[in-house]
């Protein structure tokens, strides 16, 4: 009841101050928030919280406070200046089976759409290397690791905050190695402790399809997810052309949003990648930098951020903040 009641004293104004942060028009501003997973429960090794009850207040909270559009017609507002106060969209980036199992019965139950960035390459079975390394670190029985002959070190694990620790500096050291180096060490991590690792992380067409057949986006997100600054141009427009051509073929329906894996300006993805994305003929692209759109921006880098926060006051405030930061392109 005090909750209730402090939410409804909070309503008002915290309203007050997002309507004129992002009026209606040409001066609107256009929030889109960025998700992966949505699991049932905490990942105690992740040590984040986004669960299934987390996820349900925050779009609770954007359905009852913001203008939640499809990003497709949102991007067309945002174009020709017709965006309505608070708007906002839902994305989701890599391809989860919880995407459709968790997510989607909560997107339908607070009557709002989302759009789904899909990595090609990992459905119907696959499996993300940062996943396998977290998998992997799941079920590894060891209180050390003497990671020395991959030149991945040593690694106290006694305790989950020392798991934790080792996880991440796993994670941080692979992901920007080559392609190739990359699936080697990971490769030998598997091969030095072999473990079960499962293969119902992603989605399979069908749920891609189901998806679209709710009324969801469907987008491209490459077919490996790979560093696209790491790859030659011909690299990458393979790697975008043929998951682009998958997905259409699974829904058969244009596919014209895009995510750069990763998505950070100058880092992940450079200006010729945006020229690929745009002779594809998709509409707009999504990176992973904070902040809000806004007409006339570069509609091949909006901007996403995610407002991981089940109490109220502090998704809104999130969500405020976010309306005011700067946006960050190549």
């Amino acid at each position: 009841m005090t909750e209730s009641i402090n939410r409804n004293l909070l309503s008002f104004p915290l309203k007050t101050i997002t309507s004129s942060l992002s009026p209606a028009g040409k001066n609107a501003r256009l929030s889109i928030s960025i998700y992966h997973r949505v699991q049932e429960e905490d990942d105690e090794l992740l040590g984040i919280s986004a669960n299934a009850t987390s996820f349900d207040l925050q779009v609770k909270y954007l359905a009852e406070h913001f203008n939640v559009l499809p990003l497709h017609e949102a991007v067309q507002r945002l174009q020709n200046g017709t965006l309505p106060s608070r708007a906002a969209c839902i994305t989701f980036d890599d391809g989860y089976a919880d995407n459709e199992e968790i997510a989607l019965p909560i997107l339908q139950k607070h009557g709002v759409s989302a759009t789904f960035f899909v990595a090609t390459g990992f459905i119907n079975g696959g499996i993300m290397w940062n996943d396998v390394v977290i998998e992997w670190m799941r079920r590894v029985p060891a209180d050390s690791l003497d990671l020395t002959k991959t030149d991945l070190g040593k690694h106290e694990m006694n305790t989950l905050p020392q798991r934790r620790e080792a996880l991440r500096s796993l994670i941080n050291t692979l992901k920007y190695l080559p392609f190739e180096v990359r699936k080697q060490k990971i490769d030998q991590l598997c091969s030095l402790i072999p473990v079960p690792l499962p293969n119902n992380l992603m989605m399979t067409s069908e749920q891609v399809m189901k998806l679209h057949r709710a009324g969801m986006g469907i987008g491209g997100h490459t077919t490996n997810h790979p560093i696209l600054a790491r790859l030659t141009n011909e690299a990458v427009y393979s790697e975008i052309s043929e998951n682009k051509e998958t997905l259409e073929h699974i829904i058969n329906s244009p596919v014209r949003l895009f995510a750069y894996p990763n998505g950070k300006p100058n880092q992940d993805y450079l200006p010729d990648h945006i020229k690929i994305i745009k002779g594809l003929g998709f509409d707009a692209a999504c990176t992973t930098t904070w902040g809000t759109a806004k007409k006339g921006c570069d509609l091949y880098q909006l901007p996403r951020f995610t407002p991981w926060a089940s109490d109220y006051l502090k998704f809104m405030l999130h969500m405020s903040r976010n309306m005011v930061r700067k946006v960050n392109t190549v």
